[in-house]
């Protein structure tokens, strides 16, 4: 698959790092600890800071002398627009209104470090740069594990976007994975988001500094999704069933759906009926579908969606498979959906797959 990973022509590296596992295309700095913040900037190549210059643009100034009408050049400044710029290489990052407000990398990763006092016992997993090194991303990893079953393990991470181009907000989030397939679990939980999001404003960088306010999500997420979890895996859920939770899960618009319930096979498009017999085979066939945990369970059902997304389904590139499983995109979507149905078949079951 293609990458958008930064490439520092001053350094020679990718601007990449990972935590003994293979990076990213075979590109950047594989390490064999957890490092501290600053060492994960400097593996990862985000120890830049970014500045805001004034914008220009070239006009003219026409005069009539003896020889004629003449031209001569002159400098115009943009109002109200500014250009993002590296100081290390001073490559333009992009452009900005007058109230954008820059939140450095290293502002970034002291985020991470302020929720557990300095650093001590969150691990910086991977990070990394995008692009000119517009877009930055982290993942670090909280100590301790959601449990479901005896030995159904979830671990659990942060994971932080930022951008120096003016194109989103600061972005953490609260981001569960399920060891034995490596499946991301994005579920809001009641009227709570698992993510914040900070605006590039005058107060961006204190609104950074209350990280506790993640934490406290994160600590009532885990308590949560494992309670839920746990009751899921003694709900038991036929085949027949399975299939149709992913059929209403998986639709992409009010049509599909409106067919699926009414049983309209031949109005469904060959590729929706490909998505969904893959998440099926997935969900019968995976041997993490076969666990203790997983057999004929709603939470194995939940899984099913989660997994196809995480392993089955193709992506153009490895930064849409990531904006799709955890910056808001269709998996995210769909597992949100698919967890919304898992929870109201535990309280009045098959009828929860025949009211969407």
């Amino acid at each position: 698959m293609a990458h958008n990973i930064n490439y520092n022509e001053t350094t020679g590296q990718h601007s990449f790092f990972s935590v003994k596992q293979k990076a990213w295309h075979n590109l950047g700095q594989i390490v064999s600890e957890y490092p501290t913040s600053a060492d994960a900037m400097r593996f990862a190549g985000l120890d830049f800071d970014v500045i805001k210059t004034p914008m220009y643009t070239q006009g003219s100034i026409i005069s009539i002398g003896d020889s004629g009408m003449e031209t001569e050049p002159i400098e115009l400044n943009v109002p109200n627009y500014y250009s993002t710029v590296r100081t290390d290489n001073n490559t333009v990052l992009g452009v900005v209104g007058k109230d954008y407000h820059i939140v450095q990398n290293r502002d970034a990763f002291s985020f991470f470090d302020s929720i557990v006092g300095g650093g001590d016992g969150i691990m910086y997993e991977t990070a990394g740069a995008l692009g000119n090194g517009e877009k930055i991303f982290i993942t670090a990893k909280l100590p301790n594990y959601i449990r479901v079953g005896k030995e159904d393990l979830i671990e659990k991470y942060l994971f932080l976007t930022t951008s120096h181009d003016g194109s989103g907000s600061i972005t953490a989030a609260f981001t569960p994975i399920r060891i034995v397939c490596m499946n991301t679990l994005n579920a809001a939980m009641r009227n709570m988001t698992n993510a914040v999001r900070i605006r590039h404003t005058a107060n961006a960088k204190s609104r950074l500094e209350q990280a506790h306010k993640l934490m406290g999500i994160t600590d009532n997420l885990s308590t949560q999704i494992q309670d839920i979890f746990n009751h899921w895996t003694t709900v038991r859920i036929s085949d027949d069933q399975v299939k149709r939770l992913i059929e209403i899960a998986l639709a992409p618009s009010k049509d599909v759906l409106k067919n699926v319930l009414e049983g309209n096979e031949e109005e469904l498009s060959t590729q929706y009926i490909n998505m969904v017999d893959a998440a099926f085979e997935y969900a019968m066939g995976n041997p993490t579908q076969q666990l203790e945990t997983t057999k004929g369970t709603v939470f194995g059902a939940y899984n099913s969606i989660t997994g196809y997304f995480q392993n089955v389904r193709k992506y153009t590139d490895d930064e849409a498979k990531v904006k799709s499983i955890l910056l808001g995109g269709t998996a995210q979507l769909r597992a949100q959906t698919a967890f919304n149905l898992c929870n109201d078949f535990t309280r009045i079951g098959e009828n929860a797959l025949m009211m969407n």
